[in-house]
């Protein structure tokens, strides 16, 4: 893959200037590092999906950024759009050399080091909803500004998407839940700022948790996730596989990855999978 080529189009909004690619390999692309390769294109329809049709070919550690995604995917399916370069749209590829039940923290641990990142560089606190979005305080509002997708890529390897709106304006919202950047009052919106401190933020973090075989609580990344969940201590609903609902109390995160809630009944039941509902705030 090679760097997308100058186009009239790229600097159609001057508060949305372009990605430094080239600042950004040199930056990113060093020997013994993760990040092997470094592309940004102008415009595709998945990063995810780029990479994943690839992954067999190319090292770990690709990285993929595309100015604009025409077919953005979340969890479920649903569609991912925002305007070009108004956000930051990239995925990686990984080969973690850890035993593969450990692989379900990938997300978790994704979302852990993009607020990590992303709270230094842009002075903006972010917190996580389990299993992979990314939420920010807007007029005292949370909203979503972020999402995570994991998917398996190739023979050994797995692909991760994220997604930021970056200075995405109130009246560019797909939703009303949606947020960014911008409208929580972040002290930086400089993309090539941001996309640096989330990727030496995530080489970390993956670093230290493949070389502790993948255990989370060895590498620090259970305690972490927890210390930054929104979800525990909350109400939440959980739409499950087979039309299941439950409904209860988040109190957990286990070494599994699994979302923990305790129902009326005083059991407690472990979620790998499904759609959560915060139905009610913290304590």
């Amino acid at each position: 893959m090679t760097s997308s080529q100058d186009s009239a189009g790229r600097w159609s909004d001057l508060d949305r200037p372009p990605l430094n690619a080239p600042s950004l390999r040199r930056a990113l692309v060093l020997p013994d590092a993760l990040w092997t390769s470094f592309d940004v294109v102008e415009s595709t329809g998945s990063t995810n999906s780029d990479l994943a049709a690839r992954a067999d070919e190319l090292p770990e550690g690709a990285v993929l950024v595309a100015e604009e995604q025409t077919s953005g995917r979340g969890r479920l399916d649903r569609s991912w759009v925002a305007p070009a370069r108004s956000g930051l749209f990239l995925s990686v590829l990984l080969k973690p050399a850890v035993p593969t039940h450990h692989w379900g923290w990938l997300p978790l641990l994704t979302g852990v080091a993009a607020a990590n990142g992303l709270a230094k560089a842009a002075g903006t606190d972010l917190s996580l909803k389990w299993p992979n979005d990314l939420l920010v305080n807007v007029a005292g509002e949370e909203r979503k500004a972020g999402g995570i997708l994991a998917e398996r890529a190739g023979k050994d390897g797995v692909v991760v998407g994220l997604g930021i709106n970056v200075t995405l304006r109130e009246d560019e919202l797909p939703v009303p839940t949606a947020g960014s950047l911008l409208l929580a009052d972040a002290v930086s919106t400089d993309r090539d700022t941001l996309l640096r401190a989330i990727l030496r933020s995530l080489e970390q973090w993956y670093g230290d948790w493949v070389r502790a075989g993948g255990d989370p609580a060895a590498s620090g990344l259970q305690e972490a996730y927890g210390a930054g969940c929104a979800t525990l201590g909350r109400r939440v609903r959980a739409d499950l596989p087979g039309e299941r609902m439950l409904e209860g109390e988040a109190v957990a995160v286990d070494e599994d990855g699994r979302l923990v809630v305790a129902t009326e009944g005083g059991g407690t039941e472990a979620v790998a999978a499904g759609d959560i509902v915060h139905v009610r705030a913290a304590d």
